[in-house]
């Protein structure tokens, strides 16, 4: 995994930002498209994005020839809900990807001036708390109208578009929040002509810079450290959103068997059931079945596109279906009769602290169905790879894990044709509430 940094001119680098990043526990992976780097077609093992800035227009392929294949990677980004950061140029890519306008502005603004923060800025991840007037450079002439639905973060009466942010995960600046002084003296190395309309560039250089940095410093750090925490979230984003679309008809055959998992769970009209990591939702119509008309499906999933895909398929009538952190659930203990999960808990980071808190908000005797459309035998010949012993879904582990976190082991059963694992919550054991990370929203 690592932050991909593309990169337009080779005086524009990331400098401060690779700074934070790195500071982070982040590796950075640079795509300089100056030097012909390719543009990586898809997000799959990247954290985060960070777009540079350049002397191209985002509103014209002249010139610029990965302009499409950038609009394209900032898309996905923004259906997977990557951390993204644009700088001036990247920020205008942005803008444009999510639905906005670029276009050329009214004349240069370079050299160092101050922004105004709006009131959006005061419960920004990144911008709350700073000063409402910030010192900053400016180095561009071309200005972007901002899509529907963005927020506006930071002003200026030239160019009112300064800072910006796109969903709850992609910020853009027209500014350059990255430079120290070494950046400033490229830019102005490179771009001699535009540096000579701003008297005393360099001069007051440390001066700005000194100003700058402790909201500069802080901002960043604090992009860093929200695309670290949401590392693993970004990771099944990354995979699931670009497939969403087709996940339905890969596996259309799959219908009977996640009716016949649920059925294994004996649930009771008016229950209260979840399904974790629901994706689509094809456990959802035998989920409310079950439960009848008087009770409660949830349906969780950390991918938005996942969730989407199920609503356009008519499962939001079936179930509410919630974005939210399956090892973090927005629900009170004890209130929860059934859990379904198709998948998920042998890609969880730490699946003994999601037993933990799946036995938090289960009611004592509540039934968990651990559920696998194929055995993990088939499962790992598909994919060219042996069994694994430290597997959490073997036998021999999943049982004390269950058992250490709240949960009795029923029924285990790993055929050819599926995987399921019953237990059920434990009256005796007590698990600690967990606090969530990121509020759940409905689809």
């Amino acid at each position: 995994m690592s932050v991909l940094v593309v990169q337009h001119v080779p005086g524009e680098g990331p400098y401060v930002i690779g700074t934070a990043l790195e500071n982070a526990g982040l590796r950075l992976r640079h795509c300089r498209v100056w030097a012909g780097d390719p543009v990586p077609a898809d997000l799959e093992g990247v954290e985060a994005l960070v777009l540079m800035g350049g002397p191209a227009a985002a509103h014209s392929d002249d010139g610029f020839p990965t302009r499409r294949a950038e609009l394209a990677l900032l898309r996905a980004a923004l259906a997977a809900d990557v951390p993204t950061l644009g700088v001036c140029l990247g920020a205008q890519l942005l803008a444009v990807a999510a639905g906005g306008t670029a276009r050329v502005g009214s004349g240069l603004q370079v050299g160092w001036g101050s922004v105004r923060s709006t009131p959006a800025a005061r419960t920004d991840p990144l911008l709350a708390g700073l000063p409402e007037q910030l010192r900053v450079l400016h180095w561009h002439g071309d200005t972007v109208d901002l899509p529907a639905g963005a927020t506006l973060l930071a002003s200026c009466d030239q160019y009112p578009v300064q800072a910006f942010r796109v969903g709850g995960s992609a910020w853009g600046t027209q500014f350059h929040p990255e430079v120290d002084a070494e950046a400033v003296d490229a830019l102005a190395t490179a771009f001699p002509e535009e540096a000579a309309s701003a008297p005393g560039l360099r001069e007051s250089a440390a001066a700005e810079l000194a100003v700058m940095a402790p909201q500069r410093d802080l901002v960043l750090a604090r992009f860093a450290s929200l695309a670290a925490a949401r590392a693993s979230h970004t990771a099944t984003r990354t995979f699931f959103a670009p497939r969403a679309d087709s996940w339905e008809t890969r596996f259309a055959d799959d219908a009977p068997a996640y009716a016949a998992a649920v059925a294994r769970m004996d649930l009771r009209p008016g229950q209260t059931v979840l399904d974790l990591g629901c994706g689509t939702g094809r456990a959802l119509p035998p989920l409310r079945e079950a439960v009848g008309a008087t009770g409660t499906v949830l349906g969780l999933d950390v991918t938005q596109a996942m969730l989407t895909t199920a609503a356009k398929a008519g499962r939001d009538r079936l179930a509410r279906l919630l974005l939210a952190d399956c090892t973090q659930l927005p629900l009170p203990s004890g209130v929860v009769d059934g859990i379904f999960s198709a998948g998920l808990l042998d890609h969880l980071p730490d699946p003994e602290q999601a037993l933990r808190e799946w036995a938090r908000v289960s009611a004592p005797g509540a039934a968990l169905l651990l559920f696998h459309p194929s055995g993990r035998v088939e499962r790992a010949a598909r994919h060219g790879r042996p069994l694994s012993p430290s597997d959490p879904l073997a036998e021999p582990n999943l049982r004390p894990m269950l058992e250490h976190n709240g949960w009795q082991l029923e029924l285990y059963d790993d055929a050819r044709e599926h995987f399921l694992a019953l237990a059920l919550r434990s009256a005796d054991a007590t698990s600690a509430p967990s606090g969530t990370t990121e509020p759940a929203r409905s689809a």
